[in-house]
C-alpha cells in the first residue's frame, strides 16, 4: 500500500454538526453546492474557495446551465428605509420572503414623511391632500386615546405608563385607517439570492417609478460592498492589539474591515421582466373587453368559492383577476360563459411571452381546495399579506369599493367618541383628491393617485390555500391580541369553512371576534 494511503485518517462514524460564520454569501453558496461534486467537508471547501472561484462557478452553473437552486443557498440581509407603504407592499409580495416592517400599532407615523411622485403642477394639491390626512390621523389618534381612557379606568395594580402605552396602541389601531399609502415606512428583509433576483426583476417591471428606483437600489446594494457592523470595533481592536503587536493589529483590523459584496454575481443580470410586463398589458385588455364596463356586484367581506368549475375556467379567471376590480365569482361567471376556444385563448395570453427561465405567472397556481375572495381595508390586508404558504392574487388599489370604519367590540366606536363625522369627512376628502388626480392629465397620474388612498380603503385579494393553512390563518388572526380588522376576516373564513364542511369546524381553536375583549390585555 503506498505511503500516502497509509497516512489517510480513518473515516469517522460520528455525525458532525457545526454552525458557520464569516463566509461571504456567494462563497458559502458555492461551498454548499460543492457537496454534490466533491467529498470535501464544508471546512475544507471554505478553506480552499476564493471569491473569484465562487464567481467563476456561479457564472457557469447558475447563468449558463440554469441551476437556480444554487442561489437559494446565499442568504442576504437588507435594510430598506424611507419607502412608501405602497412600495413596501409591492416589495414584500414574494412567496419566499422573510422580514419585518415598522408597525402602525406601536409607532407614531406623523414624523415618517411621505413619498411624492413626479406630478408637476399637481404636486401642491397632492401635498395638501397628504397633509390633511396626517392632520386627521394625529387628531383621531389623540382623541380616541382620550375616549379609551374615559371608557376604561386604569386598574390600581397597573402602572400609568403601561396603561397609557396599551391604550395608545388601541388608538393607533383606529388612527391608522387615515394613513395614506404615500406614508413612509422602513423594513428589513433576509432573502436568498434567487428570491432577490426575482424580486428585483419584478420590481423593475413595476408601473410605479418609486418601486423601480428601489429595485435599482437593491441591485446596487447587493453588488457593492455591504455596510460592516464591525467597522468601528475594528479600529478599537487595532489600537488595543497594536500596542502589543502592531502587525497583528493591522491584520485583524484588515480582516474585520474587508469589503464584502453580498451577491455581486447572482443579481448583476436582474432586468425588467418582459414576460410579466407584456402579459400584464394583454390580460388587462382582455379583462376590460370581457367585462365591458359592468358594475361591480356587491360582495361579502369573505367569499369562499366553490370548486365545481373546470380547471380551465379557474386558470382563465385567476389570470384576469389581478387586472380588474371585479370579484372572483362575478368574473368567473363571465369566463364560464365563453366558448372553450376563447378560454383557451385567454390562458394562452398567460404563456405567450414566457422566456426560457421565466416561472409561470402566479395565476397559474390553481387547484387549491379553499379559495377566499377577500374584500377588506388595506391596513388589515397588510397583515394578511404576510401569510406565505398560500397563493395570493392582488388587485390594484381603487376607491371603487369604498372604505371601512374602525369598529372593535368592547371599544368606543367613532360615533361614541364623537369622531365619526370627522373620520368620514377625512376619508371622503381623500377619495375626492384621489379621483381628481386619477382623472387629470398629469404625468403618471392614474398610477400615482393610488398614493392618496388611506389604509381604511377596501382592497380586493384572492387567497388560495389548503385546509391546514385555512385553519392556521383563522386561528392565528382571530386571537384577541390581534387587530380587529383581520380578526373579523379570520372569523369569516372560519365560518365559511364551517358552513360548507360542518364536520371540520370542531378542529378550529377559534376566538369568537364578536365577544368584547379586555382592551388592557395585549
Amino acid at each position: 500500500m503506498p505511503d500516502k494511503e497509509k497516512n489517510l485518517p480513518a473515516p469517522s462514524s460520528e455525525t458532525d454538526v457545526y454552525a458557520i460564520h464569516g463566509a461571504d454569501p456567494e462563497v458559502l453558496a458555492y461551498a454548499m453546492a460543492k457537496y454534490s461534486r466533491s467529498a470535501l467537508s464544508m471546512k475544507e471547501s471554505l478553506a480552499e474557495i476564493s471569491s473569484q472561484r465562487a464567481e467563476q462557478f456561479l457564472n457557469t452553473f447558475y447563468f449558463q446551465y440554469g441551476h437556480r437552486s444554487i442561489a437559494d443557498l446565499a442568504h442576504i440581509p437588507f435594510a430598506i428605509e424611507r419607502l412608501s407603504l405602497l412600495a413596501a407592499i409591492s416589495l414584500v409580495d414574494e412567496q419566499r420572503w422573510d422580514g419585518q416592517e415598522r408597525s402602525t400599532r406601536y409607532q407614531d407615523f406623523r414624523r415618517s414623511g411621505w413619498y411624492t411622485p413626479n406630478l408637476g403642477a399637481k404636486t401642491p394639491g397632492y401635498t395638501s391632500a397628504v397633509e390633511a390626512l396626517f392632520a386627521s390621523y394625529q387628531k383621531l389618534g389623540a382623541e380616541m386615546l382620550d375616549a379609551l381612557k374615559r371608557a376604561i379606568p386604569r386598574p390600581e395594580e397597573m402602572k400609568e405608563d403601561s396603561y397609557t402605552r396599551t391604550l395608545k396602541a388601541r388608538a393607533f389601531d383606529v388612527a391608522r385607517y387615515l394613513l395614506p399609502l404615500a406614508t413612509n415606512t422602513s423594513l428589513g428583509q433576509i432573502v436568498n439570492a434567487r428570491t432577490l433576483e426575482t424580486q428585483v426583476s419584478r420590481l423593475l417591471t413595476s408601473e410605479f417609478a418609486e418601486v423601480r428606483q428601489i429595485a435599482e437600489k437593491l441591485r446596487k446594494a447587493a453588488t457593492e460592498p455591504a455596510w460592516n457592523v464591525h467597522h468601528a470595533d475594528a479600529h478599537v481592536l487595532c489600537e488595543e492589539i497594536g500596542s502589543v503587536d502592531g502587525r497583528c493589529g493591522e491584520l485583524v483590523a484588515a480582516a474585520m474591515m474587508r469589503p464584502v459584496a453580498t451577491a455581486p454575481t447572482l443579481v448583476k443580470y436582474a432586468t425588467p421582466n418582459a414576460y410579466q410586463a407584456e402579459s400584464r398589458k394583454a390580460l388587462a385588455a382582455a379583462a376590460a373587453e370581457l367585462m365591458k364596463g359592468q358594475a361591480i356586484d356587491p360582495a361579502p367581506v369573505v367569499d369562499l368559492l366553490d370548486d365545481t368549475e373546470p380547471l380551465e375556467v379557474e386558470l382563465a379567471t385567476s389570470l384576469l383577476y389581478p387586472h380588474c376590480h371585479y370579484g372572483y365569482r362575478q368574473l368567473r361567471g363571465n369566463v364560464a360563459a365563453l366558448t372553450a376556444a376563447r378560454r383557451d385563448e385567454l390562458i394562452a395570453l398567460g404563456t405567450k411571452h414566457r422566456g426560457r427561465h421565466d416561472e409561470l405567472l402566479r395565476g397559474f397556481s390553481a387547484g387549491q381546495g379553499f379559495r377566499f375572495d377577500i374584500l377588506m381595508d388595506i391596513g388589515g390586508f397588510r397583515d394578511m399579506h404576510r401569510h406565505r404558504r398560500c397563493i395570493q392574487l392582488l388587485q390594484d388599489y381603487t376607491a371603487a369599493h369604498g372604505y371601512d370604519e374602525p369598529t372593535c367590540p368592547g371599544q368606543p366606536t367613532l360615533a361614541e367618541a364623537g369622531l365619526e363625522a370627522e373620520y368620514k369627512a377625512a376619508m371622503d376628502a381623500a377619495f375626492a383628491a384621489y379621483r381628481a388626480l386619477r382623472d387629470s392629465d398629469a404625468p403618471e397620474a392614474a398610477q400615482s393617485a393610488q398614493y392618496l388612498l388611506p389604509l381604511g380603503t377596501r382592497c380586493r385579494s384572492m387567497f388560495k390555500m389548503d385546509f391546514a393553512e385555512a385553519l392556521y390563518i383563522s386561528e392565528l388572526r382571530s386571537g384577541v391580541a390581534g387587530h380587529f380588522s383581520y380578526r373579523r376576516v379570520a372569523w369569516e373564513m372560519y365560518k365559511a369553512v364551517a358552513d360548507r364542511h360542518p364536520a371540520l369546524a370542531k378542529h378550529f381553536r377559534i376566538e369568537d371576534v364578536n365577544v368584547p375583549v379586555d382592551l388592557l390585555k395585549r
